[in-house]
């Protein structure tokens, strides 16, 4: 028996180089036979039985070896792949992890120096107050925290301009590895080996700075030539134009650099900035950019449109990039600027002296943007619908430019305001110049107009009201508006007076493009389903189409800023599709938690939503019971854009500013709902209007699963109602609950439920039971629905469901029970239960 156990294990390790003969020797394959097998496997990893035959009789060469040698070479093949693929993740790992471990230790050298300097700084302080003199510090102990402006230089000659970029290179080096600042962690980015890298903001420096440092897999030229294209990754730079390109006898270049930035907001100017960019190699191969700001006005290529801008400074910063072993770089980034906060309302300063706001915007998404196209060039990141990762950043860049113009509304761009009789709310700008081209690219006539504001936003969490715009289309916007600015770019002449009213049938269906690695920013399609009233064109289909881009729903990830920007494409969604971007931004100006987590707060904020949106804020009277509060304000900038023929301009106007005023107030009520001043503690609100509150709709579903199904739903642990609601939302198996009218609709989900239907909560209450299931689905549940209000309960057969992304879902049963209210036990829902379920 030994060794026939023995033979067998020689069989299955060895047999990717050898076979048994017809006489019980091993014999070693010759290499016509490993070709063919190879080419087989080349073209199927994991053949057939009759794959496997018919390869025998097709290969002569073959014949003398067993379908079962054949099927074991295949096994041990494929073995073999994933032993090499998993060896060389392993490697890769292994790669990333040393090169983090180095970076941390550089990190950590850093520390000790600025530990030590402050300890110095410490002794030479207590020394002088001992002996109570206030002599000039004489250097030696001297903090580099805030460093001197340089001397004026003659900026026109190369020698004034190579001793200011050697200047500025030393104070970059000093703010990349040193104590020139004094650098804490950024709150919410620790580093890893799996996160995008090491991030650090000032503290007490003079201005706004920020520190990013991390492994790219990519060569150090590539980088560098990645970020000198400041506008695709820094989605606040309007234009960048080098006026002076000098080359130095090092190898480097110094280059005068006019750079333009938009405002974030309605409520503040742009800002511009004249700088010098050095770049030189180092000793030890390190590529390094630096910059700083230059005195003097340099004021560009048009000094009429340079006066729409406040001139800011950049304190030295840059980038240095150096080669790493094993493949890949390191990357360091610093930013740091003085943005002239004293330029806006006292209410936006915090924007502009924040040196969080800096790393969102700038530092981390460098690094971001340079990590996201390393991955798409080794690819690892799949995309939607066919499109190319260069393509829909292009998209996504166009989508948050084209708001930008639209939201700073610069001369240049042939923008002028429209004045409108005692309206100050809403301002109204229209551009005569700027054309679009229709689908079959023929120019519109006219231009565009854009109606725009901003509002302040107290107590308000910004994913949560950002999450509930993008899945609640219908509770602010107007179906025909959209489809006037649809039809507009689809037949380059939709007059307004003419539009025809076209009922919304409340279907809004997301169809993913693609996501940045992290998932802070993700590229989608909406389609908007519609319909003519009446009866003549009932079966004419006046669907919409949107290109979305929307950012900052997810709490987990640390965003500059949350938006959700839309515009109406063709169904066809040609490369070259005119976007007229419209939508909202919102810009935390500073975020407070009491007593608790503000990020748990906000991740189940949306569980009350439809409740409060429908009771109002009297109805609630648990307000003030909250044991976690949420206390920041933010800034919201609404802008939407139409096309115009110049014959419309003044009606276009009118029902534009009349529009946003209707987005504002739907969004006003909005925020009222999802303030923590209006609602009660997460999870204890009500569900929707004359629903029981959460606490008790839990105790009913516990209690009628117990009675009709028998058994414990959560086990016998649940002590209190708060242990027993807190059980069934993290129950592992998906459990929904859905109203016994004509046409069921879900009430309720735990977190299982929402995972598997990819939902919210608030957007599950507009979903219909029969949306989720196949006909034959939906016909099992039907012949089964007397059975269940006859008995109670029913056992349903694992099939397949579909979720809200349209993904398919298996599940192995589904136990469906009537709900009955504890008070006078009718059936208030139906609830069931998905157990064992996952994405096909």
């Amino acid at each position: 028996m030994a060794m026939v156990v023995k033979q067998h294990r020689e069989s299955s390790s060895g047999s990717i180089d050898k076979h048994l003969d017809a006489s019980g020797k091993y014999v070693r394959y010759t290499a016509e036979q490993v070709e063919a097998l190879e080419r087989v496997y080349a073209e199927c990893p994991k053949p057939s039985s009759l794959r496997r035959q018919q390869l025998i009789r097709e290969c002569p060469i073959l014949a003398n070896i067993e379908p079962k040698q054949i099927k074991v070479w295949f096994q041990n093949r494929r073995c073999r792949e994933k032993q090499r693929k998993e060896a060389g993740r392993l490697q890769s790992v292994n790669r990333k992890l040393s090169a983090m471990n180095k970076l941390l230790m550089e990190e950590n050298d850093r520390l000790q120096n600025q530990v030590s300097q402050l300890v110095c700084e410490n002794g030479y302080m207590r020394q002088q107050i001992q002996s109570g003199t206030t002599a000039p510090n004489d250097g030696s102990c001297e903090s580099a925290v805030t460093t001197p402006q340089p001397p004026l230089r003659d900026t026109n000659s190369p020698a004034g301009l190579l001793s200011i970029a050697e200047e500025t290179l030393s104070e970059f080096l000093s703010k990349a590895t040193g104590t020139a600042v004094d650098w804490v962690q950024m709150p919410g980015m620790k580093p890893g080996p799996d996160s995008v890298g090491v991030f650090s903001i000032s503290h007490g420096s003079r201005g706004a700075a920020a520190r990013a440092c991390g492994l790219v897999s990519l060569e150090p030229t590539k980088i560098v030539e990645i970020l000198r294209d400041r506008p695709c990754y820094f989605r606040d730079c309007r234009s960048l134009e080098v006026f002076t390109l000098i080359p130095i006898s090092n190898g480097g270049t110094i280059e005068l650099v006019y750079t333009q930035t938009y405002a974030p907001t309605t409520l503040a100017p742009a800002r511009d900035f004249w700088t010098l960019r050095y770049t030189t190699t180092l000793e030890n191969g390190t590529l390094v950019v630096c910059e700083r700001s230059l005195s003097g006005t340099g004021a560009g290529p048009n000094a009429g449109a340079s006066s729409q801008f406040i001139r800011a400074e950049m304190l030295p910063s840059g980038y240095m990039v150096r080669p790493c072993e094993g493949g890949g770089s390191i990357i360091h980034i610093v930013d740091h600027m003085n943005v002239e906060a004293w330029s806006v309302p006292e209410v936006l300063r915090p924007l502009y002296e924040s040196s969080k706001l800096v790393a969102q915007k700038m530092t981390i998404a460098a690094l971001r943007y340079v990590r996201q196209i390393a991955q798409e060039t080794s690819g690892e990141v799949t995309y939607g619908l066919g499109r190319q990762p260069a393509l829909l950043r292009t998209f996504s860049q166009r989508l948050s430019r084209g708001f930008n113009d639209a939201i700073n509304g610069f001369n240049d761009d042939g923008w002028s305001l429209l004045s409108l009789h005692g309206a100050e709310d809403v301002i109204v700008t229209v551009n005569s110049t700027k054309s679009l081209s229709n689908s079959h690219g023929f120019p519109l006539v006219g231009g565009i107009l854009c109606a725009k504001a901003s509002m302040l936003l107290k107590n308000v969490p910004s994913a949560v009201l950002v999450r509930f715009l993008r899945e609640h289309r219908s509770e602010w916007a107007d179906f025909s508006v959209d489809a006037y600015c649809a039809a507009s770019l689809k037949t380059g002449s939709f007059p307004y007076s003419g539009m025809r009213p076209t009922r919304f049938t409340g279907s809004q269906i997301i169809m993913p493009l693609g996501h940045t690695v992290e998932h802070e920013e993700m590229l989608e399609v909406i389609r908007l389903e519609g319909q003519p009233p009446g009866q003549p064109d009932a079966f004419i289909s006046r669907d919409i189409h949107l290109l979305q881009m929307c950012s900052g729903i997810d709490e987990s990830a640390v965003g500059a800023c949350f938006e959700l920007l839309f515009a109406p494409i063709d169904e066809m969604f040609p490369d070259d599709a005119p976007l007229l971007p419209s939508g909202f931004r919102i810009i935390p100006l500073d975020i407070k938690s009491v007593k608790g987590d503000t990020r748990d707060l906000t991740t189940h904020k949306t569980l009350n939503l439809a409740s409060s949106l429908e009771v109002g804020p009297s109805s609630n009277n648990n307000a003030g019971d909250d044991s976690s509060s949420y206390s920041g304000r933010s800034v919201l900038t609404i802008a939407f854009q139409f096309p115009v023929e110049n014959n419309l301009v003044d009606s276009v106007a009118s029902m534009a500013s009349q529009y946003v005023r209707s987005v504002i107030s739907a969004v006003q009520r909005v925020a009222t709902a999802i303030s923590p001043s209006q609602l009660s503690p997460a999870l204890r609100s009500n569900l929707s209007l004359g629903s029981p509150e959460a606490l008790t709709l839990a105790h009913w579903i516990c209690q009628s699963y117990s009675f009709h199904v028998g058994g414990e739903l959560l086990g016998g642990n649940c002590l209190g109602s708060d242990s027993m609601l807190n059980n069934l939302w993290n129950h592992q198996d998906a459990i929904l609950c859905c109203s016994l009218k004509s046409l069921p609709v879900f009430m309720f989900a735990n977190q299982a439920g929402l995972d598997m239907m990819e939902t919210s909560l608030v957007a599950l209450q507009d979903i219909t039971i029969d949306k989720i299931f196949d006909d034959s689905g939906r016909k099992a549940l039907f012949l089964e629905f007397a059975n269940i209000m006859q008995k109670g309960s029913a056992f349903l057969p694992g099939r397949i469901c579909v979720s809200t992304m349209g993904r398919h879902v298996s599940y192995d049963q589904a136990i469906a029970w009537k709900v009955l209210d504890g008070d006078n036990d009718s059936v208030h829902c139906l609830a069931i239960s998905f157990v064992n379920w996952s994405f096909v």
